[in-house]
């Protein structure tokens, strides 16, 4: 079967790397989490991946304590780079070749994130792995994915989410009859206010063309057909790219 994305931005939440941990990383997690990545580098997608850090730190829990705001979205960005590093590891000892970028530099762990070097890494198919959101306080993980999938060009973001299969029109957990959609325009989505991912993330993919594709990434094999082209979760895009 042909590929449908020929290069995905993957959003990982930090929480995706708990398992079923209150805290950390599951090692049988991050594991399968690797598979389900390595199916699709394996298949000739390149892969860029953007990871969360609310396994570890989350501003918002910062800001709560009491904590400055940007300086507990700093703390954040600095749980989302110890996630990149631990998950490139893994992906490593698979054998597969792998670059950790990061927006706040600290050249003895990883690179700073610099598009044409990236660009370069995935047309060598290499996985690049981005921790330290945009580097910028007051901007979420969601954001620094849809605005890292606008610079390397991706065909598509994949919205991976936990118990989540895909956008509703309500609350499931409050509301039964809430129905889940297989396709909603950027538009509806925004008006809608629908909870599912930063508004200034949607803009961004509406703004460059870039389909979000929001599925749960508990079931396996998720990432393997989407990137063939078939339905899995919701699409939000004013068009399905052929």
């Amino acid at each position: 079967m042909a590929i449908h994305y020929k290069r995905i931005l993957l959003k990982l939440s930090g929480e995706a790397l708990m398992g079923t941990q209150g805290f950390g990383i599951d090692q049988a997690e991050i594991n399968r989490i690797a598979n389900e990545i390595q199916i699709a580098y394996n298949l000739g997608v390149q892969i860029a991946v953007v990871v969360g850090g609310g396994n570890i730190f989350r501003g918002v829990q910062g800001a709560g304590w009491g904590m400055d705001k940007a300086a507990a979205d700093h703390v954040g960005m600095l749980a989302t780079i110890m996630n990149c590093l631990i998950l490139g590891e893994v992906l490593n000892k698979k054998g597969i070749d792998i670059r950790v970028q990061t927006a706040i530099a600290m050249p003895t762990v990883a690179e700073p994130f610099i598009r044409l070097r990236a660009i370069r890494h995935l047309q060598k198919n290499r996985i690049v792995i981005l921790g330290g959101g945009t580097g910028n306080p007051h901007v979420t993980t969601d954001t620094a994915a849809a605005l890292r999938a606008a610079e390397l060009k991706a065909d598509a973001v994949l919205m991976a989410k936990n118990g989540v299969d895909g956008v509703y029109d309500d609350d499931p957990r409050t509301n039964p009859k809430a129905k889940k959609l297989d396709h909603i325009s950027f538009d509806e989505m925004l008006r809608q206010g629908l909870k599912v991912m930063d508004p200034a993330a949607v803009s961004l993919c509406q703004q460059n063309n870039i389909p979000i594709l929001v599925f749960d990434f508990a079931k396996d094999g998720s990432i393997e057909r989407i990137v063939k082209g078939q339905e899995v979760g919701t699409i939000v895009g004013n068009a399905v790219r052929v």
